[in-house]
């Protein structure tokens, strides 16, 4: 896969171009590299276009489910990846070992987020079958995420590494349970000779950060980190070297990562001088990133791709930076104790309109056509009273020792009513925000200071708070 990608970087790269929206053909005759077969459309849905050549058995239905669901599962996490909601994928049998992705920056393959795997018979839905065509579409994301064309990392984490977390988070993100256990275990066991010899990539790198800094939410923070900060020609990226790509993770799980780095690929005097050359180059800090405050989505109930952001203001260029377009967002989830305010023009100018609920559909004054947002954290009174009061609010104890749990019971909702915890402190952040079910919950309070706080409770339609105390 590694000679093949490599090709796909030097021919796609020479001709980088705009996509515009497309309507999946019938046919579609292979242009690139040694491909020359004739493909046959064989599936269609709002997020897949799949071709097969004539020595693909018709009898192949798998794929249809399993591609749609993983580019439905990315643009979730990721946000856009142009203006064509389609993945493109194309099965060979027993022809060009291996696969290649082709971006919808890419004249090559006609700008179509694209991935091509030639070496498998397919009738099998073996574990190893998943793995290529997840570990291609994993390309995708790492190619042409965040409106941004190419990998910085690409001479770093090789044709594997990068995709190798990224087959783990599919699986679990999709509920495949067994087949993320299957691939942790053979992740786990691998070494590779760089950047130097036995190194445990999965091991040793992507998995601790996975799972101590906040699952997909990390990986998708790298690539938003990329997109505000690494230097960048137009809508191209340039490689980067050992110290940059520390930093840049570091930004991602917001704590330094020179640790572990030092652990899972040795620590130079080289890459001490670039990382320090790094920090003061892109000089972002390590700091925790906030709850997710509002996500915005391309379409109507929250369909499309979506793109989750903590408070703050977000000129389109920033939006761009997260994953979403310019006049692209239809739907918008407002997490409770928070405002957010879209504006139709950038720079928070134009006609503008505040929300502090969850809305399906955006009006059609509204409808694509924000191009700038501002999300802010309400004050404790004024987000009590925005949707008017539950019944009455139970928390317990209170006082209660931080590192300990409070328990919070609720009158007047359903036993299996879903609803949103919030804790907002003294300086109107909120600082603790969790989704629970039925009329009781507990409250974790480990790692929060001692204080006093507003507790917060909201089911989309009714909110009551109770101050508490952290000793």
């Amino acid at each position: 896969m590694k000679k093949q990608l490599l090709k796909a970087l030097l021919f796609l790269a020479l001709c980088p171009l705009a996509a515009k929206s497309q309507t999946p053909p019938a046919t579609w005759q292979e242009h690139w590299f040694e491909h020359n077969q004739l493909l046959t459309k064989v599936y269609e849905d709002n997020d897949l276009a799949l071709y097969f050549d004539n020595d693909v058995s018709t009898t192949v239905t798998w794929p249809r489910q399993y591609l749609s669901s993983v580019w439905r599962y990315t643009k979730k996490v990721y946000g856009s990846f142009g203006t064509d909601p389609h993945m493109y994928a194309i099965l060979h049998t027993n022809k060009y070992s291996g696969g290649h992705p082709s971006t919808y920056f890419d004249a090559s393959h006609d700008l179509r987020n694209v991935i091509d795997a030639g070496p498998g018979g397919w009738t099998g839905a073996t574990q190893g079958d998943y793995n290529l065509l997840t570990h291609e579409v994993g390309h995708l994301v790492e190619l042409a995420s965040k409106n941004m064309h190419g990998s910085p990392a690409f001479g770093i984490w090789g044709d594997s590494k990068w995709c190798e977390i990224y087959i783990y988070d599919v699986y679990k993100g999709l509920g495949l349970e067994s087949r993320a256990t299957n691939a942790y275990n053979e992740f786990m066991s691998k070494t590779d000779g760089f950047p130097r010899a036995n190194t445990a990539w999965f091991k040793n790198w992507f998995y601790p950060i996975y799972s101590q800094y906040g699952g997909s939410a990390v990986l998708n923070r790298y690539f938003v980190q990329l997109a505000l900060y690494f230097r960048k020609n137009g809508t191209d990226y340039p490689g980067m070297n050992m110290g940059e790509f520390v930093h840049f993770w570091s930004g991602a799980a917001g704590v330094n990562l020179k640790s572990l780095a030092t652990t899972a690929f040795g620590w130079t005097s080289d890459y001490e001088a670039q990382f320090v050359k790094a920090q003061q180059d892109f000089p972002f800090t390590y700091t925790t990133p906030g709850v997710t405050a509002a996500s915005l989505f391309q379409d109507i109930n929250y369909g499309g791709y979506g793109v989750t952001l903590p408070a703050g203001s977000y000129t389109l260029t920033k939006l761009k930076a997260y994953g979403a377009r310019n006049d692209d967002i239809t739907a918008i989830k407002v997490t409770p104790g928070f405002t957010v305010t879209l504006y139709q023009d950038d720079n928070f100018s134009g006609s503008s309109i505040t929300l502090t609920a969850d809305n399906p559909l955006l009006d059609a004054s509204w409808n694509d056509k924000v191009s700038s947002v501002v999300i802010s954290a309400l004050a404790p009174a004024a987000a009590a009273t925005v949707k008017g009061q539950a019944g009455g609010l139970l928390a317990y104890p209170n006082p209660v020792i931080a590192g300990s749990t409070m328990t919070v019971k609720i009158d007047g909702y359903k036993a299996n009513e879903p609803f949103w915890i919030s804790l907002v402190d003294i300086n109107k952040r909120v600082v603790l925000n969790q989704r629970a079910g039925g009329a009781v919950a507990t409250l974790p309070t480990a790692g929060l200071t001692p204080g006093v706080y507003i507790l917060l409770i909201s089911n989309g339609s009714k909110q009551s708070q109770k101050k508490i105390i952290i000793q």
